[in-house]
């Protein structure tokens, strides 16, 4: 498990602007996620230190929590790590972070309200009755996975990267062109040639959240 000084520098964001850009557009923090991700487990020092107070000032702000912001933060951070084999090389980093804080700021939301619904003292409802999938149902979703990922590695890179970001880890287009470096209306067109095919080697169990 990778350790977060929980502590940021004030003087970060000044230290930020008079870096500037570097060559190219993008700035210090892109190449360093670069070489993270490229393998250069020394350059996370420099990913944290330029990310973390941007990604916790952000989360601050959503959350109005000090200890939430945080607890958010570290799992992004983690996130971050753990995924780093999948950025690409190039794009900027920030906009895929804030992808990533967004869904587990999200995702910490919606388990908070099952906590506090499971305190109440409504009667518990069964299985049929709450819609819980039955295990055969759990069986042919598995399958359906199975066929769905040996599909999706068909496709041609540029499309299933543009879906993947899309439909699976739930950027918006802009920022899944904001990330792959290209137009929201580039971004667009392979997700939507992805799901074609998808659809035409899949037919109707294709996944309803996967539709355009």
């Amino acid at each position: 498990m990778l350790a977060f000084a929980p502590l940021f520098q004030p003087a970060f964001e000044i230290e930020r602007a008079m870096s500037a850009l570097v060559s190219g557009g993008r700035t210090p923090a892109d190449l360093a996620m670069d070489r993270y991700a490229a393998g250069d487990d020394a350059a996370f020092a420099e990913v944290y230190d330029r990310v973390a107070p941007r990604l916790y000032a952000y989360l601050r702000k959503q959350t109005r929590d000090g200890a939430l912001a945080e607890d958010v933060l570290q799992q992004t951070l983690l996130k971050m790590h753990l995924a780093r084999g999948s950025f690409l090389a190039g794009a900027p980093v920030m906009p895929w972070a804030y992808a990533i804080a967004r869904r587990l700021y999200v995702d910490n939301l919606r388990r908070g309200r099952r906590e506090v619904l499971s305190t109440t003292d409504e009667p518990r409802e069964t299985e049929a009755q709450t819609g819980e999938p039955t295990a055969d149902e759990l069986v042919a979703a598995g399958q359906l996975a199975v066929r769905l990922e040996a599909e999706l590695a068909r496709l041609p890179e540029a499309q299933r990267t543009a879906f993947a970001l899309v439909k699976q880890e739930g950027l918006s287009m802009a920022e899944a062109a904001s990330v792959l470096g290209t137009t929201v209306s580039a971004v667009k067109l392979r997700a939507f040639r992805a799901y074609q095919t998808l659809r035409a080697a899949l037919g109707d169990v294709l996944p309803k959240d996967l539709e355009p």
